[in-house]
């Protein structure tokens, strides 16, 4: 029994080290030419950053994805003609999770700094482009985080929609950036920890009956924080969105 104790604790020390000090994978994310390409034609550039581990492709992302629709919608009535630019957070596999967890702890210094040069670049190339980051969930800490890192002489062309950003995410003062917190009733923007402590405790109960009825559901999809919803046909959502394009658009 003690050599058995013996050894799961070398292997939680072994994990812990590795965990620290092991190799870090970042996914290959911005190819400057071909971005400058895909960009060279159009008045504004859209990141998009999805939540969770973030390497959602945006087809896929039916949390975020209506609400870049809609702000490319409402752009094309304007005038403006956009592309989507998908920013991947995490690589997929283990050693990508594990730097992705690791980022996720150290307030994604490392991806933050990496998109924010990637963004200066390419408004030295094209300095009439308006940039949007947008970002949801841990996403939006990320786009907060990216904005904070951008120089000043650029911060002006850039504008940053946070949708649903966890209350650990430090927000930056700013008039180019807008916050959707479903008007305090985002529990994980609130920081409801009882609401959000249910939910973590029903999170593998959920899990297991759908894996015993035949869903094959993700964790994520399964641990839903109460008001995390932000869908484009609500008026409340759609309405602050077109407000904040609208001022910095068309004014």
């Amino acid at each position: 029994m003690q050599t058995l104790k013996q050894f799961f604790s070398i292997l939680v020390i072994l994990g812990g080290l590795f965990f620290l000090f092991g190799p870090e994978v970042f996914p290959e994310n911005f190819q400057i030419q071909e971005i400058l390409n895909r960009a060279e034609n159009k008045d504004v550039v859209i990141i998009f950053n999805s939540g969770g581990w973030g390497n959602t492709p945006l087809e896929k992302a039916k949390d975020l994805a209506p609400l870049i629709e809609g702000i490319q919608q409402t752009l094309d009535e304007w005038g403006y003609n956009s592309v989507v630019i998908p920013y991947v957070r995490t690589k997929d596999n283990l050693l990508g999770r594990i730097t992705g967890a690791k980022e996720f702890f150290n307030y994604f210094k490392n991806s933050s700094e990496d998109l924010a040069n990637e963004i200066e670049r390419l408004a030295e190339n094209f300095p009439d482009k308006k940039i949007i980051i947008a970002g949801l969930s841990n996403g939006a800490v990320f786009a907060n985080k990216t904005y904070e890192k951008i120089s000043q002489n650029i911060k002006n062309s850039v504008y940053v929609i946070t949708v649903g950003n966890p209350f650990w995410g430090d927000i930056p003062q700013s008039d180019n950036l807008l916050l959707l917190d479903n008007k305090g009733k985002d529990t994980l923007s609130a920081g409801n920890v009882k609401s959000l402590l249910t939910t973590f405790i029903k999170t593998p109960f959920k899990w297991l009956f759908a894996k015993i009825t035949g869903e094959n559901l993700k964790i994520s999809e399964v641990s839903h924080a109460s008001g995390h919803d932000y869908p484009w046909e609500a008026s409340e959502i759609n309405s602050q969105i077109i407000s904040f394009l609208k001022n910095k658009f068309k004014n």
